[in-house]
């Protein structure tokens, strides 16, 4: 009888490093649960710093990366962009959960748990922007998707268990829409690995091309929940709704741009060879995610789901950037996502910090007119509200204008006159409805007995909503520093 002979895997040759930053979030989360095994008794601030000392500890391991891109059985890539993402997702990470440190105790920070699964979730993130392998990047979304539904159920409102219930049946369809994408690309091609599937898929001149587009259009479906692109975006009002407002800021920010550079390895295959018809459905879902998300924030009386349509919209103006795929505009991406990171922290905090702990039901606990004559009670708490809106609204100098201002000429640079004109009128638009919360509190009568909303702020947020003020006010001097960080990442990834 004969024997298969094994084969021997050398150690060095797993290129170890590339897969340390997972392993650190990863191993936080199981350190915080074998703390609450042994006891039960500690303070939920313990469990934020524990949460911090390990994101901090990634986010070293992730700048002082220096070992060759491929790893771990080649299945995970470790390039300039990569390390760029990791970076930008963990530092974010940072921020949002020291919004959990409030006097407010809200049920789901009771848990130990929810510190683990936000640790849990972070890895699933990491390993979705450092991997090419349709395989790994599943099991990244599906294992940062999980964590995400039960953060958010934890909540433990009505309105909290919907939102969680209805992000999951999304999310089910949208992991069934990648796995048959994957099927159908693994096919054609013989592989999961994008970087091959490109090769096999020139080297053949596009054989099977119905099938290949077919594949595009489940893949874009399964990117475009996660992206909240038009037509997948009918979840993200709800879910935002019945998340705290720290974590609808983090759903805002951290798996959007995990998504973004999947959407950017994938896409870069077709919008490469030029294919004109993955060009044309790119740009009709770029041109319907900017517009009707805009048409309906208009319509919207809470500050949280006006937010959320916006949001919508942004994910579509940053889309641009993957649509056009010169180098400018990736890097544009980068920039974009980082002024958006700044500002919506800073608002969806403020939010979090004038939430009602009372509010079980279903109705508004963000309606405009609880904002109404704000500056005459709390004046500190309006004008940094409001410098954050005139910051989404994309007006300058403050931050999100430069971001808008790189992709727009971007645009322009790669002939997309058209679309960056569409880009121009929908920033107008936002800053219409943009405008209307600012109307509310500076300019409406007090409708509710004064009371002191700062006083929930701790030191932390404090410290977080301080921090985001001063970027979003001096972003011009950011620009620079951040462009040459950005372009020295972007370009060793050759994109």
């Amino acid at each position: 009888m004969n024997s298969i002979p094994a084969v021997a895997i050398e150690f060095a040759s797993l290129n170890f490093p590339t897969i340390v930053p997972m392993i650190i979030a990863i191993l936080g989360a199981l350190v915080i649960l074998v703390i609450d095994l042994i006891n039960k008794n500690l303070d939920k601030s313990l469990y934020v710093m524990i949460a911090v000392l390990f994101l901090v500890i990634d986010l070293g391991v992730i700048i002082g990366f220096t070992s060759d891109v491929r790893g771990f059985f080649d299945l995970l890539l470790v390039d300039g962009i990569s390390i760029l993402s990791q970076g930008i997702i963990v530092l974010a990470s940072i921020f949002f959960v020291l919004t959990a440190m409030g006097k407010l105790r809200f049920q789901e920070y009771r848990y130990p748990e929810y510190f683990a699964l936000y640790l849990f979730m972070i890895a699933g993130f990491q390993f979705m922007v450092s991997s090419d392998s349709l395989i790994l990047i599943l099991v990244g979304l599906e294992t940062a998707s999980m964590a995400l539904y039960t953060m958010i159920a934890m909540h433990n409102r009505a309105s909290a268990l919907e939102a969680a219930i209805k992000y999951f049946t999304m999310g089910a369809l949208s992991t069934a829409f990648f796995a048959f994408g994957s099927l159908i690309f693994y096919a054609v091609t013989g592989t999961v690995e994008l970087g091959k599937v490109s090769e096999v898929l020139v080297a053949s001149n596009y054989e099977n091309y119905p099938m290949v587009l077919l594949g595009v259009v489940f893949m874009l479906g399964a990117l475009g929940f996660k992206l909240s692109l038009v037509p997948y975006h009918t979840w993200v009002a709800d879910v935002y709704e019945g998340s705290t407002a720290a974590l609808a800021g983090f759903l805002s920010i951290v798996p959007k741009l995990a998504a973004f550079v999947v959407a950017l390895r994938f896409f870069e295959i077709f919008i490469a060879s030029g294919d004109p018809f993955v060009e044309i459905i790119l740009y009709m879902t770029v041109v319907l995610t900017i517009t009707i998300p805009n048409i309906i924030a208009l319509l919207q009386r809470d500050l949280k789901r006006m937010l959320a349509y916006s949001s919508i919209s942004n994910a579509g103006f940053a889309m641009t950037a993957i649509l056009i795929g010169s180098t400018q505009a990736t890097e544009a991406l980068f920039l974009y996502w980082i002024m958006f990171l700044i500002t919506n922290l800073g608002a969806f905090s403020l939010i979090w910090i004038n939430r009602s702990k009372d509010n079980n039901n279903f109705s508004s606990d963000n309606s405009m007119e609880k904002y109404s004559g704000l500056i005459k009670k709390q004046p500190f708490f309006a004008l940094l509200l409001g410098l954050f809106l005139f910051s989404l609204a994309g007006i300058p100098p403050f931050a999100l204008f430069w971001g808008k201002l790189y992709l727009i000429g971007s645009a322009v640079n790669g002939g997309y006159l058209i679309l960056a004109l569409i880009m121009v009128l929908n920033s107008a638009i936002a800053g219409y409805y943009y405008l209307k919360p600012i109307v509310f509190m500076f300019f409406k009568e007090v409708k509710e007995e004064e009371t002191n909303i700062l006083a929930n702020a701790t030191t932390p947020i404090k410290a977080v909503v301080g921090l985001c003020a001063i970027l979003v006010v001096f972003s011009i001097l950011l620009i620079e520093p951040l462009l040459e960080i950005i372009s020295y990442y972007v370009q060793i990834s050759g994109y």
